[in-house]
């Protein structure tokens, strides 16, 4: 293995390890959710590739990391050109995520005695996946986790008022949020909160987010993520 593979090779490893620990570093913040994730995470499966191989090693905690973060319910990722040879498309504006490929190949060298040899020379590379909920056209292969359909009138007029917003409302995962960027708000599954009144509470919470979108009363949230005061005025006005 040449310097620059070995460099290569150490930054695969290092962006990997950054994240895992990143991850492991995320606490809960300091209130008590209104839900669990034991209805959800009891449900989880091992990550598949698109032809239904179940993904081992690393790549399965990398997948299984970013399916939780994200809020994806489905088990199967694929690259932007598997989805397009199945008949999908990824979403605009979708990221993926960085999984690894770890093989060899054998090399014949000659050593210093004239002596012919193979040398088995393993070698790391990454490339990029999505999940197939960021992907649209696979209704045939994509795999969710359905949340109760009969949600909104269990919730009686909440649920119709949310139903009136036009707002587009994702279930599954273990975290509730607006996601600005892609314009939609993402709730764990409803039989995951304790009650009713707990799931109407954060799902008007999260909607008083999507109403900062540019179209609405276009509030900025481009700083949200960065200022600590500009995410504390956002999540002042989500509470009044």
């Amino acid at each position: 293995m040449n310097r620059q593979q070995s460099n290569q090779r150490s930054d695969i490893y290092s962006r990997i390890t950054t994240k895992i620990i990143a991850d492991l570093k995320q606490g809960v913040r300091p209130w008590t959710k209104p839900w669990t994730t034991g209805g959800w995470t009891a449900e989880v499966s091992r990550p598949l590739r698109h032809n239904g191989q179940p993904y081992t090693g690393i790549n399965a905690l990398l997948l299984w990391s970013e399916a939780i973060a994200r809020g994806f319910a489905s088990p199967r990722w694929m690259t932007f050109r598997q989805a397009i040879e199945l008949g999908g498309a990824v979403r605009r504006g979708e990221t993926g995520t960085t999984v690894v490929f770890a093989s060899s190949f054998i090399r014949a060298e000659t050593t210093e005695t004239g002596a012919e040899i193979e040398r088995d020379i393993p070698f790391l590379k990454t490339y990029t996946v999505f999940n197939t909920d960021q992907i649209t056209g696979l209704d045939g292969l994509a795999h969710s986790i359905a949340p109760d359909q009969d949600w909104m009138s269990r919730i009686g007029a909440a649920g119709r008022f949310f139903a009136n917003t036009g707002a587009l409302i994702r279930h599954g995962g273990s975290a509730a949020y607006y996601a600005a960027a892609r314009d939609y708000i993402q709730m764990p599954c409803f039989d995951a909160f304790r009650d009713d009144a707990s799931y109407v509470a954060v799902l008007s919470h999260e909607m008083t987010h999507w109403t900062a979108a540019p179209r609405r009363l276009d509030r900025d949230l481009s700083r949200y993520a960065k200022d600590r005061s500009e995410r504390a005025r956002e999540e002042l006005i989500a509470l009044s």
